[in-house]
């Protein structure tokens, strides 16, 4: 073998080792939707806890009547807990998002299913404050009805009742779509963004 044969054959070897730099390179670049996510998840941990902590003052700014405040706070009671129980683990996938560094595609496709899990958790959490959003709102018509004169329950009218059924419905068609839009605006355009990575890894 003479010298060209030899530098022709070192030349080869470390191009071959090119590659490994550059997919680090290109799953460094998942950093970028990534931070989009910590940052926008970070911000909603803050404004939903102080939220939650506003709703328990909500009867005393808002000068409820004295006969409403105590079903008022034992649903407030209900609601609490789970609030907290979704934000605990919203919490949980924020300090584990934050700690991770992206070095491999193994690593990067754990954060891409993370994400993807803790999105359907959140639409979960979404879900589960509907049927508190739907008794404040029976709550409040029932109360609103019963300052009439001579108002009886068994009085109510079909027309009302209907109108009461329709506006459950509505309230829980809407918060669908609110939650869908609301989970892909912040999150489901990054967590795309990545999977397009790990698509273009792939072909590799």
């Amino acid at each position: 073998m003479d010298f060209k044969d030899v530098q022709d054959a070192w030349n080869k070897e470390t191009n071959e080792k090119i590659k490994l730099p550059t997919n680090l390179e290109k799953i460094q670049t998942a950093n970028t939707p990534l931070d989009k996510i910590k940052k926008n998840l970070k911000n909603e941990l803050i404004y939903q806890t102080l939220s939650v902590l506003f709703i328990g003052f909500v009867p005393f700014t808002h000068d409820f009547p004295s006969q409403t405040i105590v079903p008022f706070y034992l649903l407030f009671s209900i609601f609490l807990p789970v609030c907290a129980y979704y934000l605990i683990k919203l919490l949980r996938f924020y300090k584990r998002l934050s700690k991770i560094t992206l070095k491999t595609k193994d690593s990067l496709y754990e954060t891409y299913f993370d994400i993807r899990l803790n999105m359907e958790l959140y639409k979960t959490f979404g879900f589960a404050l509907t049927p508190f959003l739907t008794l404040y709102l029976i709550g409040m018509m029932y109360y609103q009805l019963s300052q009439k004169v001579n108002f009886q329950i068994a009085t109510v009218s079909d027309s009302l009742l209907i109108s009461l059924f329709a506006m459950i419905i509505i309230s829980i068609l809407a918060v669908g779509l609110l939650l869908e839009w609301w989970v892909h605006y912040f999150y489901g355009k990054y967590a795309k963004e990545i999977r397009k990575l790990l698509d273009e890894l792939k072909e590799e």
